[in-house]
Order: C-alpha cells, then structure tokens, then sequence
C-alpha cells in the first residue's frame, strides 16, 4: 500500500473587526475564530482633520478547518459574536500570504466624499431631481446607464469651466491617499472606475497618484454641455471589464485583486475579485457583498490588507 500523501498545511486566514469606537481584545479570541497558533493586533487612530476615528483588530493565523470554522461565513459569524457592534472583513488566502497586485475602486462616494454629478447638478439648479435619480440608480432601482442619460441631460448649457470649479471643492474620502500610495508601495497599483465623468476623475487620479482611470465623457458643444454623453457609458459590466483588463495588463492573478465600491452597479466587480469591500454601501448591496465597511474612512483598510506588514504564509 503507498503511503498516504502528506496533508496540506492549513491555509492562513485574516478575519478584521473594524470600528469608530476602541476595541477590545477578548481573552479567547481565538479559540473562538478556530485559528491556532495566530497572532493579534488592535491598531486605532485617533479623530483628525483627516478622518474619523477608528479601530481595526486584525487576527491572522492558520484556520484549522474543524466544525467549518475556515468557512469564511463562519468566521464572519464568530468574529460579530466576539466584537458586537463591528464590521468584519475576511481577507482570503490569496491576500494574506501576498499583498493586493491591484486595487480597483470607484470613485463617486467612495474614492470621494461625494457625486460628482450631483455637484454639477447644484450648479445647473437640478440637484433635487439629479439626487433622487441617483439615489435609485445606486440601489438598483432603476438602469444605472439610463439614469445617467436622464441626469446629465439637466446639465445641458452648463459652461465647461464648471468642471475646474467642482474639482477645486472636491474631497478625497479620508484615507484615500494613504490607501492608494500603501498600495503602490507595496509593489502593487490601483485603478479607479467610474459612473461619473473622465474631466474630474482624470485630474483626481493624477492627484491621488492612481495608475489608471476610467470614466465617462460629457459632450460639449460651444464651450457648454450638451446633456448627452459621449461614447460608451461606464455600466457595472464595463466596470468588471476594466478589474479584468488591468489584472491581465500587469500579470496580477484575479485572487490577488480588491475592489471597493458602494453602488448596485459595483455589485459585479465587487464579486469578480479575489475580495470586495463594500463601502459606506446602500442596503441592498450590503445584503449582496458580505465584506463591508461603514465607516468613512479608507484608512482602516490599509489595517486589513496587510499593507507594509510580512507576508503569513501558507
């Protein structure tokens, strides 16, 4: 009879409690988890003027797979139980034993603080039926390519030179760019995806330091918007479309990507990466994405991921 073969070493898990308010550690944290032999780390950063206030726990370790406790969803499960109140991310295999070759996110209410459009449409004096379009767009209510078409269309003879205006108010969300330069430190690079528009992201992504960029295009005529969009609209399928080509353009295995969005037209990337992080996130997308985080804050995720920490491997 041959030997039987050598078994597998367990694979390494992350399981991450994020919080505004101090956390604590309990005393057995990781009994609860089924993790053996991990290691513990409670990182909090106070109120500034850069951001909130915020706590990550951050539990790595080899799973040992009994009762299904290696089960992502369980180990979400136990991790609530153990830090009520918490939102909890499970960082996978992939991103534990390497970090992140690619971060994609979106950029309306994720990478920013706000919708650009609805920015825009504060100039054009139709913010009020500009937002209760969004609003349905971003719970998957209605199409999100033609509720764009039905909101740029309020923009029609606004001025180009409103565009310097709206990027001059522009605020990164909180942590933005320490997320994006953890992330190109670390050998790897971020991309940013949008429903909004190529004249604000283009500049923003130059700012932040961001690889690549996608967004739509107003058309302008006489120096003012049309109020129709030029070229192909930027839907959820062009957004997984763009994860893909990024992935494939620098060799970076889908696993070792993560994507963060808050929409129902992130939804699809979202799931197309190794992990997607929905953020800040309408209700019907946090029934739909598991990992998630309400605080406004990026920060925390550089906690998460691992950034600039060795690599647990398997």
């Amino acid at each position: 009879m041959s030997p039987a073969p050598p078994l597998s070493p367990p694979a390494p898990v992350v399981v991450c409690a994020i919080s505004p308010r101090p956390l604590g550690v309990p005393h057995d944290l990781l009994g609860r988890l089924g993790l053996s032999g991990g290691r513990v780390s409670l990182v909090s950063s106070p109120p500034d003027e850069d951001g909130p206030a915020w706590s990550v726990l951050r539990v790595a370790g080899p799973a040992s797979g009994e009762g299904g406790v290696g089960d992502a969803q369980a180990m979400r499960a136990r991790m609530r139980e153990a830090v009520p109140g918490a939102d909890v991310i499970v960082v996978p295999a992939e991103l534990v034993a390497a970090p992140p070759g690619l971060v994609v996110t979106d950029v309306d209410a994720t990478l920013v603080t706000s919708e650009v459009i609805e920015e825009l449409a504060a100039l054009a004096g139709t913010l009020e039926e500009v937002a209760r379009i969004t609003a349905e767009a971003m719970d998957g209510r209605i199409d999100f390519a033609e509720s764009l078409r039905r909101r740029v269309a309020t923009l029609a003879g606004l001025p180009v030179s409103v565009f310097a205006r709206v990027l001059e108010s522009l605020a990164p969300t909180p942590g933005a760019a320490a997320l994006v330069s953890s992330v190109r430190r670390a050998g790897g690079v971020v991309g940013a995806v949008s429903g909004g528009f190529e004249e604000v992201v283009g500049p923003l992504a130059v700012r932040l330091g961001i690889d690549h960029e996608t967004a739509n295009r107003l058309e302008v005529s006489g120096g003012a918007l049309t109020g129709r969009v030029a070229g192909e609209v930027v839907t959820a399928e062009v957004k997984v479309r763009e994860l893909r080509r990024w992935a494939a353009l620098h060799d970076v295995p889908l696993e070792r990507a993560v994507s963060i969005g808050d929409g129902a037209n992130d939804v699809p990337m979202l799931r197309a990466a190794g992990l997607g992080i929905a953020f800040c996130a309408k209700p019907s997308v946090r029934a739909r994405i598991a990992d998630a985080v309400s605080l406004r804050s990026l920060a925390p995720l550089v906690e998460v991921l691992g950034l600039g920490r060795p690599a647990l491997t398997p």
